[in-house]
């Protein structure tokens, strides 16, 4: 079965919400979200898949699958929780997001082969 973005940021969201991320487990009471640390979690995710990838290493807990691709995995579901508790329309984000690019001076093949284009 194939899901949309959508449905993906709220099943991520929701299982966060339901494993007790965002509440206080002494008093049971929702907790302050700091924005700035989960945001730090994801870079952490992707630093992590940075390490699988430069050492070419398996899971640990998914040990059929490259750790870069569990990592990156893992930075999706962090990112769609987020978005997810912040009630960004993500997809239509990255709809826009892509049509905007396509039409990017910096995003030529022309202009990047330029003296001081973008190389990567």
């Amino acid at each position: 079965m194939n899901k949309t973005i959508a449905e993906l940021q709220k099943e991520c969201y929701t299982h966060s919400v339901d494993s007790g991320w965002y509440t206080d487990l002494k008093t049971g009471k929702p907790k302050e979200v700091n924005v700035a640390e989960k945001l730090c979690l994801i870079h952490s995710e992707v630093s992590e898949a940075m390490e699988g990838y430069r050492k070419n290493l398996m899971d640990d807990k998914l040990p059929h699958r490259s750790m870069i691709e569990v990592e990156l995995a893992d930075t999706v579901i962090r990112v769609f929780d987020l978005c997810g508790h912040l009630g960004l329309d993500l997809e239509g984000a990255i709809e826009e997001k892509l049509k905007y690019n396509q039409s990017r001076a910096d995003h030529k093949l022309e202009n990047r082969l330029a003296e001081g284009g973008k190389k990567f």
